[in-house]
């Protein structure tokens, strides 16, 4: 074990029998963490709890795998996925600092996805081959990526105290490790291709030592500062830096040593080590384009505001051009149409050999600002050495540019406050004048022409797809409409802008564009998945119109559920705003016998500036129903009827913000979707709750403070007390000291005394998320107790905002469906409002 680790080790503290997460604070005492304590159990502590059956049989299985296409299109990879992890993986010890939660001891994320293989097949068909490899026993894949061409796969190999790069040969579908020298993936995904036949890889610094020891004395107060005059406004980020200590252990972690790696296992290290937070080579492979951030580091701000320095470099490590060394930046950018000084996306363009292109407000970021223009995209071509040329300006904020050949690109700019976007044809060589395809509502669901397909080319690098000719391009969509989504694959002519329909899902299908197969926009890869049919993968020929071939057979992960019926449906509200969800009824259930369910209403609010496209109707009638996590949709095992994600939308219109009438919007969807489902007879009036995660979780409280509509509510992971977010939550940019009245009463914390049903509170208490603080929960169980209501208030050892363990996965909705049995599903009349 090296020295970060046996230091870690040594800071693990027993409290009872529970493995309690915590921050590994920096400002106390070395000797203080080696002491193991004998405390009494915390009060409340009872361990986990097992969900009813079927449930617990359900969240045992692995994960459905996933599938990945080859660059050159020939190939599937399938990654196999595990099954929830144990509480004790959650809550290994881990730092969180800077905006990063990160492992100490293997110099990893501390929460991210991993596979457990990996299995390939041609496109054209045969039988799946597990890719040969000895893994480590316990370790994890993750970072997987193709390597140019298609030819090799590379990933990397996680195990407890390490992780080191392999690499699949796809041919012969084996996979050995390229090097054992530790890999370090604080800041990121640690490798990158550079050609295919070598790679740009962050390690572990040689001789790196132990990290810096704490002080057991403070030496000062911390202090911090602002005399600038100006507006520095920043979210309620979580997880900051908050002492010198901090800072340097952020940096004894975050810095690495960049080097190249060729596939026989030689190390090339480049330069000294420095805290590396990009690497991005070239398409030609003859550049790097690498981040470093740098102090002064922030207390107010994660690390993506940090001090960056972006250059290129050559490949023996030398720099051939600063591009920007952007300052630290505090004065984070308010509203949506707001973004930071400086040249921003510093990328390459993926079809060229070795050019540059980045954008650059020419408002200073500022939407407030009168200008012609709000930014500038430009471009500079290798050896870097003149002047850059501009490729185009946006009287709108600009967004991503999709190359794909020397002549035709994507330009798309966007009013992300007006709910407005514009997409365009450009020339890169600068000789045609650039042509408007639409300007549209994002709102807009139904006239969404769909976003283009993309592909990568041969040197990996993902481009815009082309015809042959270069005349058109591709779009996929989700096809939206009245009768519910029905996914496209189109082609678009790039002069006229007129659209070919190649593809559409229909009835009896719910079925979605993975990839596309070949270069001429023939064949595709989609995934198909109906009421009763397991989602899988397909391949279509859409110019011999041939039966599609199934490409995988996926197992039914819970085959409980198979006789749940499910139905899309609209209604109105009062004031004549259309609304739509899904109804979910238990398997065997008939109305006519078994007459009106208790029934669970799970939904989360949306904004909108147009009451259009507040009506448009949301999901699809054919999608096959299974439920992840903690679903709530497990309380159909539990006798409930659910009403799922029932749409909430808040429309601001003539003039008005759509939160000047939340709550009156809020309760008159609710009141529609409690009106809809009685009168369809599946429902009891006096027997229906209502839960939501996040900004449903808001929601939830809000409806029991302002309604009587529901017997008992449950509430996940939410933020209650909007004075604890002064700077805006969600889609609301004015600001506490702009619209007090308006936190007033969207805040149910500060109307908890008139909440009088039920309602359980959850909470992760490692939670990340921005303006979701564990105290959230915490006060409002106590304002709520303090008020006479009855309440509970469950907090998850270990969770972020989404809960991960297996143990307390388990748990949510153990507690989820006792407390419904207890308030909701009694029959007898629901009391009547004061």
């Amino acid at each position: 074990m090296d020295n970060d680790a046996a230091r870690v080790a040594a800071s693990r503290v027993t409290l009872g029998d529970s493995r309690m997460p915590r921050r590994l604070v920096s400002s106390l005492p070395v000797v203080a963490f080696a002491i193991s304590l004998v405390v009494p159990p915390l009060a409340g502590a009872q361990g986990y709890k097992q969900p009813p059956p079927p449930i617990a049989q359900i969240l045992d299985q692995p994960a459905t795998p996933i599938v990945s296409v080859s660059p050159d299109r020939t190939m599937l990879l399938m990654l196999e996925r595990p099954g929830l992890p144990p509480i004790a993986d959650v809550s290994a010890p881990e730092y969180r600092l800077a905006g990063l939660r990160f492992d100490p001891v293997s110099s990893g994320p501390s929460r991210e996805n991993n596979y457990t293989g990996l299995r390939l097949m041609p496109v054209s068909g045969s039988d799946w081959r597990t890719v040969a490899m000895t893994l480590p026993a316990g370790a994890s894949i993750t970072n997987g990526q193709w390597g140019p061409g298609g030819r090799l796969y590379s990933f990397t190999v996680n195990t407890r105290t390490a992780i080191t790069l392999w690499v699949a040969d796809v041919a012969t579908a084996s996979a050995r490790q390229v090097t054992a020298r530790p890999l370090n993936g604080v800041l990121g995904s640690p490798c990158e291709w550079v050609t295919a036949a070598r790679m740009a890889c962050r390690f572990i610094p040689d001789g790196r030592g132990a990290m810096p020891a704490p002080s057991a004395v403070p030496s000062g107060p911390i202090e911090q500062e602002a005399s600038s005059g100006r507006n520095e406004r920043a979210a309620t980020y979580q997880d900051l830096l908050k002492s010198p200590a901090d800072e340097r252990i952020f940096a004894h972690f975050a810095s690495s040593q960049l080097a190249l790696v060729s596939l026989d296992g030689k190390v090339t290290p480049l330069g000294a080590p420095e805290m590396v937070s990009r690497v991005d080579a070239s398409p030609d492979g003859r550049y790097l384009l690498v981040a470093v951030i740098h102090p002064p580091f922030s207390y107010q701000v994660p690390l993506n505001y940090f001090p960056t320095r972006t250059e290129v470099r050559d490949l023996e490590g030398a720099v051939v051009r600063l591009v920007y060394d952007r300052p630290l930046v505090e004065r984070v950018p308010w509203r949506g149409d707001a973004t930071i000084p400086g040249p921003r996306a510093v990328s390459w363009r993926g079809d060229a050999p070795s050019t540059l292109v980045w954008t650059e407000a020419l408002d200073n970021g500022d939407p407030e600002v009168k200008v012609p223009r709000r930014d500038r995209v430009s471009m500079l071509d290798a050896p870097f050495t003149g002047a850059p040329r501009t490729l185009l300006e946006t009287e709108w904020r600009a967004g991503v540019i999709a190359f794909g050949s020397g002549t035709v690109a994507i330009a798309a700019e966007s009013q992300p406050r007006e709910r407005k976007t514009r997409q365009w044809v450009i020339d890169p060589g600068g000789v045609a004048a650039p042509r408007m395809l639409w300007e549209r509502s994002t709102e807009d669901r139904y006239g969404d022409p769909g976003a283009f397909a993309m592909v990568r080319n041969a040197n990996g690098r993902t481009v815009l797809f082309l015809s042959p000719d270069g005349a058109s391009a591709y779009l996929t969509g989700n096809g939206a409409g009245a009768e519910g989504d029905q996914p496209f694959a189109d082609r678009v002519d790039l002069a006229t802008g007129r659209k070919t329909r190649l593809f559409q899902s229909a009835a009896p299908y719910y079925e979605t564009t993975v990839a596309w197969l070949d270069a001429k926009g023939e064949r595709l890869l989609t995934r198909r998945e109906s009421r009763t049919e397991v989602p899988n993968y397909w391949s279509r020929d859409l110019v011999r119109k041939v039966a599609p071939r199934q490409l995988t057979k996926f197992a039914d992960p819970a085959p409980q559920f198979a006789g749940v019926t499910s139905q899309l449906i609209t209604y109105s509200r009062a004031d004549g705003v259309k609304l739509s969800a899904t109804i979910h009824l238990p398997a065997g259930y008939d109305k006519a016998k078994d007459g009106p369910l208790p029934f669970f209403l799970w939904a989360y609010p949306l904004e909108y500036r147009s009451r259009e496209a507040a009506s448009q109707v949301v999901g699809s009638p054919y999608r096959f129903v299974r439920p992840t996590g903690a679903s709530h949709l497990f309380l159909l095992t539990q006798g409930y009827g659910v009403m799922d994600n029932p749409t909430m939308p808040i429309v601001g219109e003539n003039g008005k913000e759509p939160n000047d009438t939340y709550v009156e919007q809020l309760v008159a969807s609710a009141k529609a979707a409690v009106d809809t489902i009685v009168a369809m007879g599946v429902a009891d009036r006096d027997r229906i709750g209502v839960g939501g995660h996040s900004y449903g979780a808001f929601m939830t409280a809000n409806l029991l403070a302002h309604t009587r509509l529901f017997r008992a509510g449950i509430a996940r992971s939410g933020a209650y007390n909007r004075t604890l977010t002064p700077f805006g939550f969600q889609g609301e940019d004015r600001t506490f000291w702009d619209a007090p009245e308006l936190y007033n009463v969207m805040s149910p914390f500060n109307n908890a005394h008139k909440i009088k049903d039920p309602i359980l509170l959850i909470h992760g208490m490692a939670d990340d998320n921005t303006g979701t603080y564990p105290i959230q929960s915490e006060r409002m169980y106590a304002a709520l107790k303090g008020n006479g209501a009855t309440v509970r208030y469950v907090q998850l050892p270990a969770e972020a905002h989404g809960y991960r363990a297996r143990e307390s996965v388990g748990h949510t909705v153990a507690e989820m469906a006792a407390w419904l049995d207890k308030y909701v599903k009694p029959k007898g009349k629901k009391v009547s409002a004061d």
